[in-house]
């Protein structure tokens, strides 16, 4: 399925949804559909981001104990109900025993992410900026360490991936 003159990551990242897609039984007929997997993929990134923000403030990833230099550790995580333009959705935020960790992707007592960031990633990264690019963009113009490569690239490419899906 990959397209004429399309990047690896790109391509990988198309067979990955078309094979999501496919062994969920998911079947994308309107925007609601879209919207569906959009949040769900939307949680997923948010989490993994958020995990890996624990990880920078501990100092050692999960299970990693031989690296673990500080009396604080990983505490489970607590349910936050976050609303998006793609409807409301569930995200697990990580807690630390301290209670040291504050979030910078989602703030404490934040509970949107915002339809004007959304479109703003989108925008930018439909207009053919990198995804450095708008890393750089966003942290210079929400002073953020949490808008990283990671948080942005797979959302550009899901939603890419996921037009192309609804168009065919």
């Amino acid at each position: 399925m990959a397209r004429k003159n399309e990047s690896p990551q790109k391509a990988a990242m198309r067979e990955m949804m078309h094979s999501y897609l496919k062994d969920n039984d998911i079947s994308i007929k309107n925007g609601t559909d879209v919207n569906t997997v959009m949040r769900d993929m939307m949680s997923v990134i948010l989490e993994d981001v958020l995990d890996e923000e624990l990880d920078e403030e501990l100092g050692y990833s999960k299970y990693d104990y031989r690296n673990k230099n500080t009396d604080n550790s990983r505490n489970g995580h607590s349910k936050k109900t976050m609303h998006t333009s793609y409807g409301d959705m569930d995200v697990a935020i990580p807690r630390d025993r301290n209670g040291e960790y504050e979030p910078q992707l989602i703030k404490k007592y934040q509970n949107t992410i915002t339809q004007d960031m959304e479109e703003k990633i989108l925008s930018m990264y439909a207009k053919g900026m990198t995804t450095g690019d708008i890393e750089s963009h966003m942290k210079g113009q929400h002073n953020q360490p949490g808008y990283r490569k990671s948080f942005i690239h797979p959302f550009c490419c899901c939603s890419s991936i996921l037009r192309a899906f609804c168009k065919s």
